[in-house]
């Protein structure tokens, strides 16, 4: 990619998926109705979806895909945007600008708390909430990086064919594993999605009803990346980690941006 990273675009086009999701997510309910999955319970609680409700769904997988389109990679990031790195890079910039969100919910809590002394009600489980999608969204972007913990000591005296055993063995683990998370907990997560589960608090945000369908949608996507890097890494060369190097290349990194 010879396009800059962190372009206008960049910033954009995660923002307005983030934005269509909030709505899309928000008003859940009113899909489920629009669907015929609710239950008697939810009907008399929401209506079915609206006209701005579709289009909201129409256009998240719109800037989804238009976003993972025109992803950059920056110069700290490994060095790889083909195939499922793409998607993964881009729910990486989503997780960067829930952080942001997340510091400005914040910042509004706190100034009308100990400034105007008119705290909210719904801002603290909104932070709780975004934070949970950001712990997960995180997940899958640190295994496109490669920063996940290996234990490198080990690894870097092994052998290349050696290393590659490794590798296919952690990969079919993950894999296993998220096989048995799906297989385990489908159908609570199904369950409380159609249900609608919330909070039971004043705010009372869906958060048992979004986390856990997302906890095995990530789980497959972590999945996925990790036979993508294991495909992608077969042919590259044996790879030797000092702490002393990195820790200078970290520093390099920093003055360039800086």
């Amino acid at each position: 990619m010879t396009r800059k990273s962190g372009s206008l675009i960049e910033w954009i086009l995660p923002l307005l998926f983030i934005f269509c999701a909030g709505h899309v997510i928000w008003n859940f309910p009113r899909f489920i109705i629009s669907f015929g999955w609710a239950s008697d319970a939810i009907k008399t609680l929401h209506q079915g979806a609206g006209a701005l409700d579709f289009v909201a769904l129409i256009l998240l997988p719109v800037f989804f895909i238009l976003g993972a389109a025109t992803i950059s990679k920056a110069p700290m990031e490994y060095d790889s945007t083909t195939g499922f790195d793409r998607v993964s890079l881009f729910i990486g910039r989503i997780t960067m600008m829930l952080v942001g969100l997340i510091v400005l919910v914040m910042f509004y809590e706190v100034t009308l708390r100990y400034v105007f002394e008119r705290p909210t009600l719904w801002a603290n489980e909104l932070s709780l909430w975004m934070a949970g999608f950001v712990f997960l969204l995180a997940g899958l972007y640190a295994m496109q990086q490669r920063s996940h913990i290996r234990i490198f000591i080990l690894y870097d005296v092994m052998p290349r064919p050696v290393q590659k055993l490794c590798d296919v063995i952690s990969t079919v683990l993950i894999i296993l594993f998220a096989a048995a998370m799906v297989w385990g907990g489908f159908k609570e997560a199904y369950d409380k999605l159609l249900r609608w589960e919330t909070f039971g608090t004043a705010f009372d945000p869906p958060i048992p009803a979004t986390l856990k369908p997302m906890v095995l949608l990530i789980i497959c996507l972590v999945a996925i990346q990790a036979v993508s890097n294991l495909i992608l890494d077969w042919s590259k060369a044996p790879e030797h980690h000092d702490p002393a190097e990195e820790a200078e290349e970290i520093k390099k990194i920093h003055e360039d941006i800086v």
